[in-house]
C-alpha cells in the first residue's frame, strides 16, 4: 500500500515538473515555420521560467502561511491569558499579518515578472 502511494506521488511530481517544458516546446514549435528547425533553447528557458514562477509562488505562500499561523496562534494564546488586552493584541496582530501578507505579494510579483517580463528572453536570439 505504501509503495504504491509513493509511486503515485512520484508520477504526479514528474507530470507537474515536465508539464511546463512540454507547453513551452509546444509554444515554440507553433511559432516556428514548418520547414525550419526548432531551436529548443527558447523552450527550455520558457519551461524553466514556468517552473521557477510556480516554485516562487509555492514557497512564498508556504512561508507566509506558516508565519500567519504562528502569529494567530500567539495572538489567541495571549488573548486567552489576558482578555483585557484584546484590543492591543488584535491591533498588533493585524499589522503583523499585513506585513506577512506583503511577502506573499512580493512572491506573486516575482512570479509575474518571470512569466511576462522574462529578463532572460533578451539574451536568446
Amino acid at each position: 500500500m505504501k509503495k504504491s502511494l509513493m509511486y503515485a506521488l512520484l508520477a504526479m511530481v514528474l507530470v507537474i515538473v515536465s508539464a511546463p517544458f512540454v507547453f513551452a516546446a509546444k509554444e515554440v514549435a507553433q511559432a516556428a515555420p514548418a520547414a525550419a528547425t526548432v531551436d529548443y533553447t527558447k523552450a527550455i528557458v520558457l519551461g524553466c521560467s514556468l517552473l521557477a514562477a510556480g516554485l516562487a509562488i509555492a514557497f512564498g505562500t508556504i512561508g507566509t502561511g506558516n508565519g500567519m499561523g504562528a502569529g494567530l496562534n500567539g495572538a489567541t494564546n495571549a488573548v486567552g491569558r489576558n482578555p483585557e488586552a484584546q484590543g492591543k493584541i488584535l491591533l498588533t496582530m493585524m499589522v503583523g499579518l499585513a506585513m506577512i501578507e506583503s511577502l506573499a505579494i512580493y512572491a506573486l510579483v516575482i512570479a509575474l515578472i518571470v512569466l511576462y517580463a522574462n529578463p532572460l528572453m533578451k539574451f536568446i536570439s
